[in-house]
């Protein structure tokens, strides 16, 4: 069992990797790395400053049959990939935002109907894309979490791996359960 965190040149990679490895083997691996170089048992995309620099990102969402979460920027390369819309947030830069789950689903489940979470809104997911469905949503942002109804694609707009999010390290350890089960 190995899961691997694509370095998205955000700066909460190298903790998204770290908090990975304490629950299962992991390794770090660049946004370049060519598909079919992958042999993994999930991958996480991990966040970063933008979209033009997701690298093969969309390659991997569309040509790997492995559990993917994509984190902040993971999750919006995940909504355009499969026709959703990204725009500029209302609100930039990192913060504290009150997220309420409306479906635990595989990576929420067992946290509070409301978290508190530590998430940058200056880009975010506005538009669902087909085949995907709503998890979690806040006052800043509508879409907060997703999945796809099929595939065990999942994306959050906040940082589980960060000490200010609650049960991020819940969120982590489910979808490493997903990648064990292979759903």
């Amino acid at each position: 069992m190995e899961v691997f965190v694509v370095n998205n040149h955000g700066q909460f990679n190298h903790l998204i990797h770290r908090s990975i490895r304490e629950i299962v083997p992991a390794r770090i691996i660049s946004n370049e790395t060519p598909a079919e170089k992958i042999d993994a048992d999930g991958l996480i995309l991990g966040g970063g400053p933008t979209l033009a620099r997701a690298g093969e990102c969309r390659e991997y969402l569309t040509r790997l049959d492995v559990p993917i979460l994509g984190i902040c920027l993971g999750l919006q390369v995940m909504a355009e990939t499969f026709g959703g819309r990204v725009e500029k947030g209302a609100v930039g830069g990192y913060a504290q935002v009150e997220v309420e789950v409306i479906e635990e689903d595989d990576i929420l489940k067992g946290l509070a109907p409301r978290i508190r979470t530590w998430a940058s809104h200056a880009d975010q997911v506005v538009l669902l894309p087909q085949k995907f469905r709503v998890l979690a949503r806040s006052q800043v942002c509508e879409i907060e979490a997703m999945r796809h109804e099929t595939r065990p694609l999942y994306g959050v707009q906040w940082h589980p791996e960060v000490v200010h999010t609650e049960g991020g390290i819940r969120l982590l350890e489910n979808f490493i359960e997903v990648c064990r089960e292979g759903r």
